[in-house]
């Protein structure tokens, strides 16, 4: 019985910047919405009225550290 290494035909190629760059701002576009959701729907600042976005993501907001009353 005769054993041969496993040795790879091809090598992986590099994803070039510009096709990554979507991606990252979109990725970047819905963290800065996260934060601000968590971190300042909130009283004057607040773009919706009413406390329903308080209210669903209030534990989260104590989980992360941000107060809110």
């Amino acid at each position: 019985m005769t054993t041969t290494p496993f040795a790879p035909t091809t090598q992986p190629g590099a994803i070039p910047v510009r096709d990554m760059l979507p991606w990252a701002l979109l990725g970047g576009l819905v963290l800065l919405l996260a934060i601000y959701f968590v971190g300042a729907e909130e009283g004057a600042t607040s773009l919706i009225p009413g406390m329903y976005v308080h209210e669903f993501i209030h534990d989260g907001r104590h989980l992360l550290g941000f107060p809110c009353h």
